[in-house]
């Protein structure tokens, strides 16, 4: 089974059954060592320069990404 059909199926899960697979998973995350850490932001500031490099209109200015994210409190 890949990400992807992983995803699919956890989708299907009730509400509750997916917050307990959700903090399942987020707490996995917190056993990593610094170093695995490390590694995962390197990979992901690579993903995403890349992406930029491909696509720049896909840029977004901080303030708006900021904006955005404080909007979805309220």
């Amino acid at each position: 089974m890949n990400i992807q059909e992983l995803e699919t199926e956890a989708l299907k899960l009730d509400p509750k059954s997916r917050a307990k697979l959700a903090g399942k998973l987020l707490n996995s995350l917190e056993e990593l060592s610094e170093e695995e850490v490390t590694q995962l932001w390197s990979e992901e500031a690579q993903r995403r320069d890349a992406q930029m490099d491909t696509d720049p209109d896909s840029e977004l200015p901080a303030e708006d990404v900021l904006r955005e994210a404080w909007s979805s409190f309220k």
